[in-house]
């Protein structure tokens, strides 16, 4: 089986190491699946990781993303059950969660549980009637909490089983909202969110205010391109071939970033700021724009109305705040398009322009970083990297660097030592070479 699991990977586009590398996850999952599941699996899934590569917190304000799914990810098996209770494990921590979609979540539910409930619940009552009940065990070699949006490939692989096993794709509102691969990864966004989408009404969230950057990186980016993405809606502009020459080394700050736990305070904070500007505007628009993108390209005076607004701004806000949340927004969405273009040209020198500039304005502007994302981002420069840049959540999590592909493990091992030099309280760091991967897919045997 672990043969049939690894060519599959090598068919979609991986490397015979990476190939190799998945098909241990599922045949871990083979191994030890079995203290979730009760009987042989019916679904196999894999959910990678992303690289958001330009686009610091721009996507649940309409703006711009640079994207690339990595070939690291979630390994996912599942089988159906007739009590509707939706049974979820974790083999490689032990940890084993059920739900009952039918009922609200109680407010303890944290982590893996609060998750798994989100989700499910959301298609409960999206798709009345539907059928949920499912075992689904997991394994995964993502860092947690390291800004590759494990989380985000969590929901996508539990709705995957769900909606597998629910057969939703077969149902008439299934079509209807749901027609392209772009409107599930949005419809997914607002499912982590809690938020409405056309049609399907909104539900208890995880309790971020996030976008829907991650699920469109793990479902819809190209294997071995950058991918250019505009959101509200999710809408695909350009993949970018990655030079050959080129790849990317991330590696985690060893300081987790769960931004629905540890820093989901400091993460709302940087998304209600685009919501109060958002709120500035429409109160006083004749017509009010659907996102703070939409208002600023709708009115070539945009910056200047703003500046009058910043002084009626209620709540937790100064003016000061708000004028240093636009900048970063408007700055940070010309940078993705630009960084496409770059990609496209194989202008080292612009790239770094454009990395250095996204970090300095993360830092003095967006306000989401810390002394180990900085150090790591700094030290990747000067180690040779020609761009570098944090990217996630923020307040913790990883940098990616781009570098020679020739050159990629020993520039890893300069820049791991470095770093351990100027932070030796981190520890040991999880590090990676990767180029980008294919999307989420499911594994159909005969």
């Amino acid at each position: 089986m672990s043969n049939a699991f690894a060519s599959h990977f090598e068919r979609i586009g991986m490397t015979a190491d990476e190939a190799r590398s998945r098909a241990a996850l599922f045949q871990e999952l083979e191994e030890r699946g079995g203290t979730v599941l009760n009987g042989p699996p019916e679904w196999y899934r894999f959910s990678p990781g992303r690289i958001e590569i330009f686009g610091k917190h721009t996507d649940y304000a309409g703006g711009h993303s640079l994207l690339a799914a990595v070939p690291r990810g979630i390994a996912l098996v599942a089988r159906s059950r007739t009590d509707g209770v939706v049974r979820v494990g974790d083999i490689r921590d032990g940890l084993i969660v059920e739900i009952d979609p039918s009922a609200d979540a109680p407010p303890e539910y944290r982590g893996l549980r609060r998750y798994v409930h989100v989700v499910a619940r959301r298609l409960f009552l999206n798709f009345p009637g539907c059928e949920l009940g499912v075992e689904i065990a997991i394994a995964s070699d993502l860092p947690r909490a390291s800004g590759l949006s494990s989380s985000s490939a969590l929901v996508v692989g539990v709705a995957a089983a769900l909606i597998a096993r629910a057969r939703l794709a077969e149902r008439d509102e299934w079509h209807r909202y749901l027609p392209t691969v772009q409107h599930l990864a949005w419809y997914l966004g607002c499912v982590e969110n809690g938020l409405d989408y056309d049609g399907l009404p909104g539900a208890a969230g995880v309790g971020t205010h996030g976008g829907s950057e991650d699920h469109t990186a793990i479902l819809a980016c190209r294997l071995g391109h950058t991918s250019l993405y505009r959101f509200m809606p999710v809408t695909s502009l350009r993949d970018v071939p990655m030079p050959a020459e080129w790849t990317f080394v991330i590696a985690s700050s060893g300081i987790q970033a769960d931004k629905a736990g540890s820093v989901m305070t400091r993460y709302n904070r940087a998304a209600n700021g685009v919501r109060t500007l958002h709120a500035l505007w429409n109160r006083s628009a004749e017509t009010p724009a659907p996102s703070l993108a939409a208002a600023l390209s709708g009115a070539p005076d945009a910056m200047a109305r703003f500046d009058r607004l910043f002084d009626t701004a209620p709540g937790e806000f100064s003016p000061d705040d708000l004028r240093k949340r636009l900048r970063h927004f408007v700055n940070e969405d010309r940078r993705a398009p630009a960084a496409a273009q770059a990609f496209a040209d194989i202008d080292r020198a612009a790239l770094g322009r454009l990395s250095l500039a996204s970090q300095l304005e993360a830092e003095s502007l967006l306000g989401n970083q810390i002394p180990e994302t900085v150090a790591l981002a700094h030290l990747a420069r000067e180690t040779g990297a020609f761009a570098a840049s944090s990217f996630g959540a923020g307040f913790g999590g990883s940098v990616w660097a781009l570098t020679a592909s020739h050159d990629a493990p020993a520039f890893a091992e300069e820049w791991v030592r470095a770093y351990q030099r100027r932070m030796p309280a981190v520890g040991l760091i999880q590090w990676f070479v990767a180029r980008p991967g294919p999307p989420a897919t499911a594994i159909a045997f005969p």
